[in-house]
């Protein structure tokens, strides 16, 4: 009954067929598999780590080692796998911060190609292994061993899925920084991180009903916050109207042109008006979208959010997120018909590999709504929210910290590691995302409203109710908790778990203070580990500990934070 059911959980993913569990060899020395159950009822489903391990070292002895990415916990202590152990977690459905993989990558090379020990295999695992250890499967195969970014993806398809089940990698954002890692191998393996100000978003094509946040990683990349969500006096109507599908929308037609009465900073709109390489890319945005409309009729409005205080976030990794939601029907519910996210990093929007690890100090990214990360890695987004966005961006010096150089850690040298989540895992509480009726929330005020046409007159004033209001940006206090130093872990031990196998050493590791943090002026300043800028450095940003009002996103669902 349990290895039926964990056939049916394993899906499209391909069987080993020696092993009958569910694992796979990309190479002969890179193994993916999903991750393993130590305990009930995840062993009834999931490779039993016991089998697991037990299959390894039939095959590898003591010559193999896990690399594991789960930001919800492995669900087993690292005990159980003699401690040969890597961790680099962050959230299911969602690319890696880039600063993780040249620790990655260093970690990884370092393992397999130490010359004084032979056949050595890494093992890699989220909770499917797939999204996750395909992109660092991928990411490997590029950066050390020559291949490029459509080989490693196909190679990745064709060992780790069933034939006609699905390509292996299948949520753009991953797609996107696999090349990504293409781009930075070419570029000579520097990455420089930067606080990132999310100037402005423009939006055509705008349906009624839809929520627009702004969001980036912390805590070294296992948490996502929100960083702002927009709200109606925030956003300039350039053109038409935002149209409610259901046909029960009141919404008022605005006359082409018409702009808002909303006073906005200066800063924010000089950004745009000054930076005539901007301009150009918006110009540009605006021209293909009414290529497509000369032939059939414009739906939505065409929108521009501008923050109303300034938006920064400690990394270069941004992700826009969105929801559409209409008032249903029944009474205290909400209907959720469109939900949708993208990652993408400024680095390499700003061309960072291709002009020697100096990227443009701003830019613009484009997406179109169908491009866009669908729900839980899927390609199901619901109906559709708007036709096309453009988010504007510009680095940020945040004073002494003003960036940070990133390189791959050279052979023989120290490799630092990421804090671990829980092994015993946490149970995220309210709000899954889903399409669908949902409870009614107080936030749906204004925030929903930030892309309805009503008149001035109407959102002069939030709703008291609305819980939202208290959200900030990094100006007023940062919605995020500070990043956590990089951490470098203890030696693997040799711990008797029940199978005498001899254990050696895997590159060195230790628990100290992170790597120094030094500005980008010279090879004697670059750094291979580092944290993120800690939010307490930004502009007027707050420390962790005097926040409030804060929302965490972890693995595709909103949770509120727990009060001990």
């Amino acid at each position: 009954m349990a290895s039926i059911l964990r056939q049916i959980v394993a899906g499209p993913r391909a069987q080993h067929a020696e092993s009958n569990l569910d694992l796979c060899y990309v190479t002969p020395y890179l193994i993916a598999t999903s991750g393993p159950g130590a305990t009930y009822p995840q062993v009834a489903y999931r490779n039993p780590l016991k089998d697991l391990v037990k299959f390894l070292d039939s095959k590898h002895r003591s010559q193999w080692a896990i690399w594991e990415f789960r930001a919800e916990g492995t669900g087993y202590p690292d005990s159980e796998v003699y401690n040969r152990v890597w961790h680099y977690p962050w959230p299911d459905h969602h690319p890696p911060p880039f600063a993780l993989i040249p620790l990655i990558m260093g970690s990884m090379r370092q393992w397999l190609k130490d010359e004084q020990e032979e056949g050595r295999v890494v093992v890699v695992h989220c909770k499917a292994g797939k999204g996750r250890s395909g992109t660092v499967c991928c990411s490997y195969l590029i950066s050390e061993e020559g291949w490029t970014g459509e080989e490693a993806m196909q190679r990745f398809t064709e060992t780790r899925m069933r034939p006609g089940f699905g390509v292996g990698i299948s949520i753009p954002s991953q797609r996107r920084y696999i090349g990504y890692v293409e781009r930075w191998t070419k570029g000579g393996k520097m990455y420089v991180e930067r606080a990132v100000e999310v100037v402005e978003v423009h939006v055509w094509g705008l349906r009624d009903g839809v929520k627009i946040a702004v969001e980036g990683y912390v805590e070294e990349g296992k948490k996502i916050k929100k960083f702002h969500t927009f709200h109606s006096h925030e956003r300039e109507i350039v053109r038409g109207s935002a149209a409610k599908e259901t046909g029960l929308a009141d919404v008022a037609f605005e006359v082409l042109g018409r702009k808002k009465s909303v006073k906005h900073k200066q800063s924010s709109a000089a950004t745009v008006e000054q930076d005539p390489e901007i301009k150009k890319a918006l110009n540009g945005a605006d021209e293909k979208v009414n290529e497509k409309r000369d032939e059939e009729q414009p739906i939505g409005a065409d929108v521009i959010f501008r923050p109303s205080s300034r938006v920064v976030l400690p990394s270069s990794d941004i992700n826009i997120d969105l929801e559409r939601r209409n008032k249903a029907s029944l009474g205290g519910f909400t209907m959720v018909t469109s939900v949708a996210h993208v990652w993408f990093n400024t680095f390499f929007e700003g061309n960072g590999p291709e002009q020697g690890g100096s990227p443009d100090d701003s830019g613009v990214f484009e997406i179109d709504f169908d491009a866009m990360d669908g729900l839980k890695g899927s390609s199901r987004k619901g109906t559709r929210a708007f036709d096309k966005m453009a988010v504007v961006w510009k680095a940020v010096d945040v004073g002494r910290k003003p960036e940070v150089v990133i390189t791959e850690p050279a052979e023989g040298e120290e490799v630092k590691q990421a804090e671990p989540a829980d092994w015993r895992g946490e149970k995220p509480t309210l709000l899954k995302k889903k399409l669908g009726l949902r409870p009614a929330e107080t936030d749906s005020g204004s925030v929903s409203r930030a892309s309805s046409v009503r008149s001035q007159q109407s959102e002069t004033a939030y709703d008291s109710g609305d819980e939202l209001n208290g959200v900030r940006s990094d100006v007023n206090g940062v919605d995020a908790a500070e990043s956590s130093p990089l951490r470098e872990s203890s030696p693997p031990g040799n711990e008797d778990t029940g199978t005498q196998v001899p254990t050696p050493n895997p590159p060195e590791k230790s628990h100290t203070d992170p790597l120094p943090i030094s500005q980008a002026d010279g090879a004697a300043d670059l750094q291979s580990g580092t944290k993120h800028v800690s939010t307490s450095d930004l502009p007027e940003g707050l420390p962790a500990d005097e926040m409030k009002d804060a929302k965490e996103h972890r693995i595709g669902e909103m949770v509120r934070k727990q009060t001990k």
